[in-house]
């Protein structure tokens, strides 16, 4: 059984609503070799990322920035998993008032950082919220989990 951990700041009913469906299309019932634990950054630490086998990030974007508590979930994770985790697949979606480019720049500077790999682009929810990004989000969650039970990454 692979494990696909999710970490996500969903503080708002909508971003929630983006976070259930990544939790939906993961745990699709065709996907049966893949097991999902979704935690909250704070909740999350480097044990959660070393068991894992693939990462989805899911971030609010404040002032141009990723949340911080995902910022924090970074701090107390890089170090630990630095020398360990490198070319972890991972997926990131980013909800953003205006247009992500700064929250985008900052999880993928940490991201290369860690050297882990990016196995889609970051699907970033902009402007105004739009029933389409909760069916964006839940095929992302479905891609990630498919992906990784198939061996693709």
């Amino acid at each position: 059984m692979k494990r696909l951990l999710i970490v996500a700041h969903a503080p708002s009913p909508n971003t929630r609503r983006l976070l259930d469906a990544v939790l939906a299309g993961a745990r699709d019932p065709a996907i049966d070799g893949v097991a999902v634990t979704a935690l909250a950054p704070l909740d999350a630490g480097p044990d959660d990322v070393l068991a894992a086998d693939a990462l989805i990030l899911g971030t609010t974007e404040n002032l141009g920035y990723m949340s911080g508590a995902l910022k924090d979930f970074f701090d107390r994770s890089y170090y630990p998993c630095l020398e360990k985790t490198q070319g972890l697949p991972y997926a990131l979606w980013i909800r953003a008032g205006h247009d992500g480019t700064g929250t985008r720049r900052a999880v993928e500077s940490i991201t290369t950082g860690l050297r882990w790999r990016a196995v889609q682009a970051p699907l970033v929810c902009r402007g105004e919220f739009d029933e389409a990004f909760v069916g964006q989000c839940r095929e992302l969650g479905t891609l990630m989990a498919a992906g990784l039970e198939a061996g693709v990454f």
